[in-house]
């Protein structure tokens, strides 16, 4: 059995919050949540993050944006007056590891909220205890479309738009470069099967044929047969949707297959984006993923305000996901104060609702002031540039905006400018 890992930092100043939602979005119906003593005028945070399993490489581009986002809050003087603590613990990229960290969070630490976890099917396989539990998650690396009608009771909410709007956006990508008769390689869970059926859609209505669409298991040591079926079509592009370790061993695997990146045009997602992808692939040289090119939910969507963006590059690290759970820290904050209180029955409706008010602002300090002023707020983030934060429906954006990608002849990631992104929805 994993243990848990967790980091407990309480801040110097005031308060954030990643509260309770109550109610039914998401599907499920609302049901009174256990009294756990937590609600008690302070927010206590926790964050399920990978820092071991297959996406612990992007561990800090999940975990740093938070506690960015609990420096600029405190910063403004905090949410309630009181000051937050914050405890990091370990979601492993997998349900059982994320299951009994959130025991911890939920029973020893106490917490009002979570962010995270990492991945979608981290996510389904911890849903009930979530809304048993009362306990709101703020995810904003959390894809699949298998979450828009998950029962969640409205415990669960997350910024980053889903794979739906992605896969239209990388379909886009693939045919307008050129490509007709596409093969895809899926993991085969909630993120993989999901965005290979929005792939898989979009490219047919935008005229290409898809000859091969093959979900592999993301825990097998070969994978041989998997891509053989789509070598044996021919195919004049070749989509990967995967994770580091599993999508660089299916990559090495198409590279034996004369499918490498200087062979055949090879598209990916999010999920491969890392710098760490190219050694991984090949320690020895990792230039052989060069050329490989991709979409990811945009780091700095054009048009955006905010400076966060900026703050985070001059931290050197990747930038994957990083706006959209800074949104999430903020806008669960921004709720906290609209209702003055933790109580997750009353946060639910005023998360959404600072999505689509009256008044634009841009930084927690502002938007906090407007409400201070009883005014009703819309709140521009980091990851937004469609109207009313990306189109903000429940409990997700109904819009998305996404980076044109590529690993250059060093394996690093080179994103084409601003002009060059894919606006959906």
């Amino acid at each position: 059995m994993r243990k848990t890992r967790a980091l407990k930092l309480v801040t110097l100043f005031a308060l954030i919050s990643l509260l309770s939602v109550y109610g039914g979005t998401a599907g499920g119906s609302p049901t009174k949540p256990p009294d756990r003593g937590n609600v008690n005028g302070t927010l206590e945070i926790g964050q399920l993050a990978p820092q071991t399993g297959q996406l612990s490489n992007i561990v800090q581009s999940l975990t740093t944006p938070v506690t960015m986002a609990i420096g600029d809050i405190n910063a403004a003087g905090g949410v309630l007056g009181k000051p937050v603590t914050y405890t990091l613990a370990d979601d492993g990229t997998d349900p059982t590891v994320a299951s009994q960290s959130l025991d911890r969070l939920l029973n020893s630490d106490k917490v009002d909220a979570i962010m995270g976890p990492a991945s979608s099917g981290t996510m389904l396989g911890i849903l009930d205890k979530v809304r048993s539990a009362g306990v709101l998650t703020c995810s904003g690396s959390t894809t699949s479309p298998a979450l828009t009608k998950a029962k969640s009771g409205g415990y669960f909410i997350r910024t980053a738009p889903p794979d739906t709007l992605q896969g239209q956006a990388l379909a886009e990508l693939v045919i307008k470069d050129g490509h007709s008769k596409v093969g895809i390689l899926v993991r085969n869970d909630a993120y993989g099967v999901g965005f290979g059926k929005a792939l898989d859609k979009a490219l047919k209505q935008g005229g290409a044929k898809v000859v091969a669409n093959v979900a592999y298991d993301a825990n097998a040591t070969n994978f041989d047969a998997d891509v053989q079926k789509v070598a044996d079509k021919k195919p004049d592009a070749v989509i990967v949707i995967g994770f580091n370790d599993d999508g660089s061993k299916v990559v090495k695997t198409m590279i034996g297959k004369n499918l490498a990146p200087s062979q055949v045009a090879v598209y990916t997602a999010d999920g491969m984006q890392s710098s760490r992808f190219g050694p991984t692939v090949d320690p020895s040289n990792p230039a052989v993923v060069a050329g490989m090119k991709g979409t990811a939910p945009a780091f700095e969507p054009g048009g955006v305000q905010s400076d966060f963006p900026a703050r985070f590059k001059a931290t050197g690290i990747d930038p994957i996901f990083s706006a959209y759970y800074y949104d999430c820290m903020i806008l669960t904050a921004l709720a906290t104060e609209k209702v003055k209180s933790e109580d997750s029955a009353k946060i639910r409706k005023a998360f959404a609702a600072n999505t689509r008010g009256k008044e634009p602002c841009t930084t927690f300090a502002d938007c906090k002031a407007l409400l201070d002023q009883r005014k009703t707020i819309h709140y521009e983030g980091a990851s937004s540039t469609f109207k009313n934060f990306n189109k903000f429906g429940t409990f997700q954006p109904a819009a998305g905006v996404y980076d044109v990608w590529s690993y250059d002849s060093s394996a690093k990631i080179s994103t084409q400018p601003q002009s060059d992104q894919i606006r959906i929805g």
